[in-house]
């Protein structure tokens, strides 16, 4: 596209916005090996046989299970595939650990937040930040299970603004000397070990690794939650509970660059853990519509039926499609930080750094897949949706959560656009050049011509959803450089750019993926369904990316500019009217005639 950086053989964090991708730099699930295959059977294996028939157990919470499963993937070396050799961990790729969740997602129902809590912000922050003797003190035995991990940072006035937390760790001789309350503790009830956010000698936020047998500290009732029951949640009281001196993580002062840092990987697996249950909650909707008889015929049969499976099954194909793209490019930036010399602990902590952009965009991506998913499931089971006899409430509760944490969906909408500019200010990404070109090309004649190949209406379609994007943001930044506008304050406006970048990337990467399987001949399922799931979710991005463009750009202009940027809009989403029933129903037909999530 001529108003884009060159293409790029991998692309850098938010880079997704100014510069082609190549098909083949892409990953997707029809590039496992025979090792991630094996992988991906061994936890669909555990599911079926751990996890599945005792649901009803974790749910209740009953006999300590949630940390017997935990002991149980111990076993099966799945608490260490992310973690180095040397403690006892396995090093499996990027890829394989995102399959891991992907998989484990799909039936898991709360038990995954005990999991994600321990694995994810429990032990990376002791991998990223801790000295050698912490992380040969703590790690090998959080990898087998021995000890199992909280990470406490949320406090009851303290929640996206985590860096206000109140807790101190005051010093006194060779020890810490930690004061405070924690809540919404995921395996508090548990853990052995807290990575605890505090305020170190009064006002430098700070990690710490504290022991949870230490005198001192103490523990509120579970509470009561509306979902994910099954895993433990409760308050940490810090009550001149004594620590080590060098109990501390990273640098003091530094904690909110933990903090960040864990939340990126956090927010990366929350997508893939929310694909993989929108995968598994689907099944179960599908499988209920071929046995429900009404009018004397299965209710998959009926149109309304098939567009809530059809709109599913395409929101879930393309937001797998995004994971795995960003997947591999978090995986190519490690390999490029171990060739430059970094251990293994920074090349993961920079590669996730890089692609913060994408992890913010997927957390929201993904949790709301997951959202519209489990509540179409309960709609699809009717008045036995609002029934506990069927799997469809509990699903529908369960996802409710991650709207919420691993930073909100608001949060993460702002962080991306924000991160987005930060680069930009900082040189990393050229927004300003690109911005500039598509300026000047509302100047010039339209050029309505589709390029040559099968795909050509939607390769159009990407670079302009990219120009209608840099003209907004070009815009708004103008407009704030004159003085018209706070895109702090204005938050419904940087949400209406977050929301068009998530099309753009569920879109691309949508396309990369089909245009790759067309390239190799890997694709599993019938080429009819795959460009139907294509065509549907352009059709329908090129319609919201507009909605969005106008609602932002009169948020901030008025007269004969916004008259100009109308038109602009209006040009750069022409994305040809698809008949969007029928695509539906061809991608509903296919999973309903494989009574399963089938893409």
């Amino acid at each position: 596209m001529p108003t884009v950086a060159e293409q790029l053989k991998v692309l850098k964090g938010g880079e997704f916005l100014v510069a082609d991708a190549a098909p083949e730099t892409t990953f997707s699930p029809e590039d496992f090996n025979d090792e991630q295959m094996m992988v991906k059977q061994m936890m669909a294996d555990f599911v079926q046989q751990n996890i599945i028939p005792n649901l009803d157990d974790i749910e209740k919470q009953k006999d300590n299970i949630g940390p017997r499963l935990l002991d149980q993937m111990a076993e099966l070396g799945l608490l260490g595939t992310h973690m180095p050799e040397a403690y006892g961990g396995m090093e499996m790729d990027t890829n394989t650990n995102t399959l891991i969740c992907d998989e484990l997602g799909a039936s898991s129902g709360s038990f995954t937040v005990s999991y994600a809590a321990h694995t994810g912000i429990g032990m990376l922050p002791i991998l990223y930040y801790g000295t050698e003797a912490q992380k040969q003190e703590w790690l090998p035995r959080l990898i087998t299970g021995e000890l199992k991990a909280a990470y406490c940072l949320t406090e009851p006035s303290s929640g996206s603004d985590a860096v206000s937390a109140k807790t101190t760790a005051m010093r006194d001789g060779d020890e810490w000397v930690l004061n405070g309350q924690k809540m919404w503790i995921s395996n508090a009830g548990f853990a052995d070990v807290f990575v605890v956010f505090a305020q170190a000698d009064g006002d430098k936020f700070t990690g710490f690794i504290v022991p949870s047998n230490l005198p001192g500290i103490t523990l509120g009732a579970e509470e009561d939650k509306l979902g994910i029951k099954g895993s433990s949640t409760r308050q940490v009281f810090f009550e001149n509970c004594r620590i080590p001196a060098d109990a501390f993580l990273g640098e003091i002062g530094k904690g909110h660059l933990i903090a960040f840092n864990v939340l990126n990987v956090g927010r990366f697996k929350l997508h893939a853990l929310s694909v993989g249950g929108a995968k598994g909650s689907i099944t179960i909707g599908i499988k209920y519509a071929n046995e429900r008889i009404q009018f004397k015929q299965p209710i998959a049969n009926f149109g309304a039926i098939k567009h809530k499976i059809g709109e599913a099954a395409i929101k879930i194909f393309t937001g797998e499609s995004s994971l795995y793209r960003v997947s591999q490019l978090i995986q190519d930036a490690n390999n490029g930080h171990k060739a430059n010399g970094k251990s293994y602990a920074e090349a993961k902590r920079l590669s996730a750094e890089e692609y913060a952009i994408e992890c913010a965009l997927l957390k929201f991506i993904g949790s709301e897949i997951l959202d519209y998913t489990v509540d179409e499931v309960l709609q699809i089971h009717g008045g036995m949706g609002y029934s506990e006899e069927t799997r469809a409430p509990r699903m529908y509760r369960d996802a409710r959560i991650n709207r919420i944490y691993e930073g909100t969906n608001e949060i993460n909408r702002l962080l991306s656009v924000s991160q987005l500019m930060r680069r930009a200010m900082k040189g990393s990404i050229d927004i300003a050049t690109p911005a500039w070109a598509v300026q000047k090309e509302l100047a010039t004649p339209a050029d309505n011509s589709t390029p040559e190949g099968i795909y050509g209406a939607e390769v159009k379609a990407t670079a302009d959803f990219k120009k209608t994007i840099l003209m907004v943001v070009g815009a708004a930044v103008k407009a704030q450089m004159d003085g018209k506008l706070d895109l702090k304050e204005a938050q419904e406006i940087v949400m209406n750019v977050s929301d068009m970048l998530a099309d753009l990337l569920n879109a691309e990467s949508t396309l990369l993926r089909l245009q790759k399987l067309r390239q190799t001949g890997k694709a599993t399922q019938p080429q009819e369904v795959l460009d139907a799931v294509l065509q549907v979710y352009f059709h329908d991005a090129n319609a919201r990316i507009a909605k969005n463009a106008l609602d932002a750009v009169a948020g901030f202009t008025e007269g004969d500019l916004l008259n100009t940027f109308v038109a602009g809009i209006r040009r750069f989403t022409q994305y040809p009217p698809r008949n969007t029933a029928k695509l539906r129903r061809v991608v509903a037909d296919h999973c309903i005639k494989a009574n399963a999530y089938a893409l």
